[in-house]
């Protein structure tokens, strides 16, 4: 059995001058810049041949990297204790702690998160694991991508599941510890199943009917408090951390106007999620109105939608106690709070207002992004087509196809 062991380690030379057989795989050996003797494998011969010439031409142009062995979880445990963020303004102590707990840290140890002995399942240390950071490659990012979407997690989800190892992969390849970085440019698609995930935006009448599920409070759980909350996430499109984060003194009267400065997030106050997210929004005079008879006497800094203790809401409570309980008795299961978001954004634009000013009232990067990801059109806003009755007009017998393009049809299209 050693006999034959060692025969299978053996180099065989192949055709080709620095390729060699090893078993089932294929062995290139060549000198570094140091001069020292280097082999790395390829699976084919063809493979291999690539590997040598891109390793040649490294070597001539000084531009080869020595690759690590380091393993993903080696590499992760270092690299989450010291990042520090791609741009200038760093990164968030909550988005640090999401990265620590999708790689599969604990948030506050830093230690490896496991059950019964086991890195937990669905954490990129789980997925990668031993696996040589050198020898990821993008279908195997591809892979990973599968499996968060096979636990169901959504297209949201699961790009933030790999941001930390986009960003982990990117800092291994500054060092030089890989060649290339294998989630470089990486495109990846999600089916979405049913047309219930589609929906994002509610209807008018889907609002109307979930607001006077609110006012009718049918079962007697104090719903009907909250339908002022949530006419004024629906018209202002502020999202739910902005909402509750704010106070009196941000509420403009004489402008109508809410000053976006903060958001409560994790129980702490953040700025706005960008830059963009400081903004005014306005209000209508009817919510104006309801808002001054709301406040009352309160003072500038007291929560304008305040818990019932006086502090700041707790999303899930609201989520949970209200919103979740509502929305299914109104025929809405799906709905959530960034539905109303959603919902805002489709209104404005439906009524007229541009996509500029739609990015601006939602505090959103660029208009084109507001467009493809908060704008949905419902079949009815489709325009009346009569105008295209005159692209036929007088037009007479309608012409075969063989007939387009003729001097008399193209008169009448350019008319």
């Amino acid at each position: 059995m050693q006999h034959g062991f060692s025969q299978d380690r053996r180099l065989v030379k192949t055709s080709t001058p620095g390729i060699y057989k090893r078993g089932s795989r294929h062995v290139v050996v060549f000198r570094d810049p140091q001069g020292r003797q280097r082999k790395h494998s390829a699976r084919t011969l063809a493979e291999a041949r690539n590997l040598k010439s891109t390793l040649t031409a490294d070597v001539k142009r000084g531009e080869f990297r020595a690759l690590s062995k380091v393993t993903f979880t080696e590499y992760a445990r270092d690299w989450i204790q010291t990042y520090t963020g791609r741009t200038a303004r760093g990164i968030r102590p909550e988005t640090l702690d999401d990265y620590r707990r999708d790689l599969g840290f604990d948030r506050k140890s830093g230690e490896l998160k496991d059950t019964a002995g086991k890195v937990l399942e669905g954490t990129a240390v789980a997925f990668f694991g031993r696996m040589q950071l050198a020898a990821i490659e993008p279908r195997d990012v591809k892979r990973f991508a599968a499996t968060l979407a096979e636990r169901g997690l959504g297209p949201s989800s699961v790009r933030n599941a790999l941001a930390p190892v986009r960003a982990l992969l990117a800092t291994a390849f500054e060092e030089g510890l890989i060649r290339s970085n294998p989630a470089a440019g990486l495109r990846l698609t999600q089916r979405v199943d049913t047309e219930e995930e589609q929906t994002k935006a509610l209807s008018e009448d889907e609002l109307r009917r979930f607001l006077d599920t609110l006012s009718e409070d049918p079962k007697q759980k104090g719903w009907d408090e909250w339908r002022l909350f949530f006419e004024f996430l629906a018209q202002t499109g502020l999202r739910i951390g902005e909402a509750i984060a704010l106070s009196w003194g941000d509420v403009n009267f004489g402008r109508r106007r809410i000053q976006v400065r903060r958001r409560l997030y994790r129980k702490r106050f953040d700025a706005p999620k960008s830059r963009y997210g400081r903004r005014a929004v306005p209000l209508t005079e009817g919510m104006a109105r309801a808002l001054w008879r709301l406040r009352s006497t309160s003072p500038d800094e007291a929560p304008v939608f305040p818990s019932k203790a006086g502090g700041h809401l707790d999303p899930e409570n609201v989520r949970n106690r209200v919103l979740k309980p509502a929305g299914g008795h109104a025929g809405l299961p799906w709905i959530g709070f960034h539905t109303f978001r959603h919902t805002c954004a489709t209104v404005l634009f439906r009524n007229g207002l541009n996509a500029k000013q739609v990015q601006m009232w939602l505090g959103h990067h660029s208009p084109a992004f507001t467009l493809a990801t908060y704008v949905h059109l419902l079949p009815d806003d489709l325009p009346d087509p009569a105008f295209l009755d005159q692209l036929t007009a007088n037009a007479g017998v309608a012409q075969p196809a063989a007939t387009l393009g003729t001097e008399p049809t193209m008169r009448l299209l350019q008319a």
